[in-house]
């Protein structure tokens, strides 16, 4: 039997991502916070797929998370053939003017746990001798992003740290993939605090959930390392390279700011 652990399964790509899996055989095991959205819909890919979803409810925002989800893996006595790092959240307004609280948590989730979690199932898929890991970013990861400063940066990360991870784990059989979508549409402007940003007013960026997690798979299995999912993110990432970057700072500025 084949599972696939995804991090932020409650909603949006999370949700899409367990469904997809499920469909192509695997077994979710479906980590949040919210107990009761998980169960809902292990019942759902049940229901669809005649797959038992595992639900394992847990804050990523916390530090240690990361290994306990681990812990609860192993007890169930599994090995986990895919991680979905999807977890992640933004926050909106002038880094100084931000709960710091809010700026650490985000920094554990989108960062930390992330990083924890790639480090304790690699160990198992290395044994395995094989394996496939997720991890979500963002078109925010090739660039400073002015009033998400701290998001895009750990997206930044994110990017970076998959694609060398990625050139360290080929010869094991593993492969790392990292999707960077850009504005998507998912809960994520509402937790961010951007539903009046100019970035998310644009239809011709934002990319339904199903479209972005179906480039996310298909990359996946096809061992890209990096995907950026629609022609115009592709082409307006690509830009930056030879963008001057202070006119790609007030350019991100004007887009995250609140009308």
């Amino acid at each position: 039997m084949k599972y696939a652990l995804i991090t932020g399964a409650s909603t949006g790509l999370g949700k899409d991502f367990a469904l997809s899996l499920a469909q192509k055989g695997y077994t979710p095991i479906l980590v949040a916070r919210s107990s009761d959205k998980l169960k809902s819909l292990a019942t759902e890919i049940k229901q669809k797929y005649g797959v038992d979803g595992i639900v394992i409810a847990e804050d990523l925002s916390v530090p240690n998370s990361a290994e306990k989800i681990y812990k609860a893996v192993k007890k169930l006595n599994i090995n986990i053939t895919c991680l979905i790092n999807n977890a992640g959240y933004g926050l909106n307004g002038e880094y100084h003017k931000n709960s710091f609280s809010e700026e650490s948590k985000m920094i554990q989730l989108n960062v930390t746990t992330l990083a924890e979690l790639c480090h304790f199932f690699l160990q198992d898929m290395v044994l395995q001798k094989g394996g496939y890991i997720l991890n979500v970013a963002s078109t925010a990861s090739f660039q400073p992003g002015p009033l998400m400063t701290n998001y895009y940066a750990t997206k930044a990360y994110v990017l970076s740290f998959s694609e060398g991870l990625a050139e360290e784990v080929k010869n094991y059989g593993i492969t790392v993939s990292c999707l960077c979508p850009g504005p998507t549409k998912t809960e994520f402007f509402k937790r961010a605090n951007m539903t009046g940003s100019k970035l998310i007013q644009s239809s011709l960026l934002a990319m339904s959930s199903e479209e972005v997690v179906n480039a996310g798979i298909k990359a996946l299995f096809g061992k890209r390392v990096i995907k950026i999912p629609g022609l115009l993110n592709f082409v307006l990432a690509q830009s930056i390279r030879i963008t001057p970057r202070f006119i790609v700072r007030k350019i991100a500025k004007f887009l995250n700011k609140i009308d």
